[in-house]
């Protein structure tokens, strides 16, 4: 590309690192690295009421653990940049549009609430599906105006859109989009209380920090002839944009924070114990798909095949089985020192384990490596071994009442007191052993100590469940 790619990542501090938000900073981060480009995190901070505390830091570190690391942030500013956070440049918007007043393209607005709703209720009841200032303010002489300070009110700022223009651009997903002017009404760029829109700050923080190209979800597909006509007042050129399509659920309907069945924040991810580049791996083809219907990427591999050509133009489905099996699949290819590294924070949380050593704890870790989706999962896997079932099954409480059982559980009871040292070859001798002294076999011989030891009918290797219980424990249990 002839100039240098700047892409940015801008959210507010009003929650923490959502799925779409996450997806959007990924294709941008992509963008950047495939044209040797630089990824800029910023914060549009400006909606103080619904600003949250550590919303900031989850936005930005969560990114981080997935792999998207920012080259500017509040934390890595460049001077030529700063300051990253729209509070800090209120001056700078108010210049801007004190400038655009003055150019004759934006206007004092001292319509009230009140009057707004008025207007609203009287286009409506005309059948205007969509609401439009009248432009009441637009012309007001400094007497009428005087009239209204005196009042007690403060203006808002309105843009002033230029009558039946028609904005055109190719959006990098859609295609070819056009808009006509005289389908929007004029709106405030600058509030009351001195802090700007959305629309009118994102677009000065796009210049000034020389964005090359906008990558967004297409919920702001309808801000974007706003942006223009504030680009084409100041005579600067807007950066490419591209929306992309909406997440929706497996059932077709558009991902929701009130969606229980689908975790939405990255957070959440992390104290389940997923993996970062699993995660990162999943969100590239959310939204994305390759040429060769592969499926599993490095973070180097994704920067090499990414194309924005290849961004889906249809919704793209969150699918928890696709998401479960690809973090699955990045457990089972850890090596193991990694893999312990990661799994130990959970199983720590057992306390029958707690005494244990780190030996031990790894050998047990190691059991269910190829069998977990998530890091959490061991512990309810690891609980329903340690933790006594309080009330067994119709069906268990028949296979212990059977009259082989009674005899298998006092015949391996025995043996195991004298084994001196628990391993597989042990263990399954001494189940050869009391299939031998008792003539009984296959599910009437490891069922009854099963059912004893776990409460539950099926699981992992019998050996398994013994040497994580212990011996004493297991003597205890039969």
């Amino acid at each position: 590309m002839s100039e240098k790619v700047r892409v940015r990542y801008a959210p507010s501090p009003t929650g923490y690192l959502h799925i779409g938000g996450a997806r959007s900073a990924l294709f941008n981060y992509l963008y950047a690295k495939k044209y040797n480009g630089d990824f800029v995190f910023r914060i549009e901070d400006t909606d103080i009421e619904r600003n949250i505390p550590g919303a900031e830091e989850s936005q930005l570190h969560d990114l981080i653990w997935l792999g998207i690391i920012p080259d500017e942030s509040p934390e890595k500013p460049n001077p030529k940049y700063a300051p990253y956070r729209q509070m800090a440049k209120l001056d700078i918007y108010k210049a801007y549009a004190q400038k655009l007043v003055d150019m004759g393209v934006a206007y004092e607005c001292y319509c009230s609430e009140d009057e707004l709703a008025e207007m609203k209720e009287e286009q409506l009841s005309n059948g205007v599906k969509s609401f439009k200032y009248n432009r009441h303010c637009l012309h007001l002489s400094e007497e009428e105006k005087e009239k209204y300070r005196k009042e007690g009110r403060k203006p808002t700022i309105r843009l002033k859109m230029s009558e039946n223009h028609e904005f055109k651009f190719h959006d990098l997903v859609r295609g070819d989009v056009s808009f006509n002017s005289n389908d929007i009404g004029d709106f405030v760029i600058m509030k009351s209380n001195g802090i700007p829109t959305y629309n009118f700050a994102v677009v000065i923080d796009d210049h000034l920090m020389e964005i090359t190209h906008v990558l967004r979800g297409e919920e702001h597909l309808s801000n974007t002839p706003k942006q223009l006509q504030i680009y084409e007042y100041f005579g600067w050129e807007p950066p490419k944009f591209g929306h992309m399509t909406i997440i929706v659920n497996p059932n077709g309907k558009k991902l929701s924070k009130r969606d229980h069945n689908i975790l939405q924040f990255m957070s959440q991810y992390k104290e389940l114990g997923y993996i970062p580049e699993a995660i990162f791996n999943f969100l590239f083809l959310l939204g994305w798909t390759s040429e060769d219907n592969k499926e599993i990427f490095t973070k180097e591999e994704a920067i090499e095949a990414f194309d924005p050509a290849r961004l889906s133009s249809s919704p793209s489905m969150f699918d928890n089985k696709r998401l479960l099996w690809t973090n699955s699949y990045y457990i089972k290819h850890m090596n193991d020192e990694d893999y312990f590294s990661f799994i130990l924070p959970f199983i720590k949380k057992i306390d029958f384990l707690k005494a244990k050593t780190d030996e031990e704890l790894k050998k047990i870790a190691l059991i269910f490596k190829q069998e977990i989706h998530t890091g959490a999962e061991i512990i309810d896997l690891l609980n329903e071994i340690v933790v006594r079932k309080e009330k067994l099954s119709e069906e268990e409480e028949t296979v212990l009442a059977k009259e082989t059982s009674p005899k298998v559980i006092e015949v391996f009871k025995k043996k195991l007191q004298n084994l001196i040292e628990i391993n597989e070859t042990s263990v399954k001798a001494l189940f050869k052993e009391t299939q031998t002294e008792t003539g009984i076999k296959g599910k009437d011989l490891y069922m009854p100590i099963r059912i004893k030891l776990t409460g539950e009918m099926h699981g992992i290797e019998m050996f398994n469940i013994i040497d994580i219980l212990g011996k004493e424990e297991t003597l205890s249990r039969l």
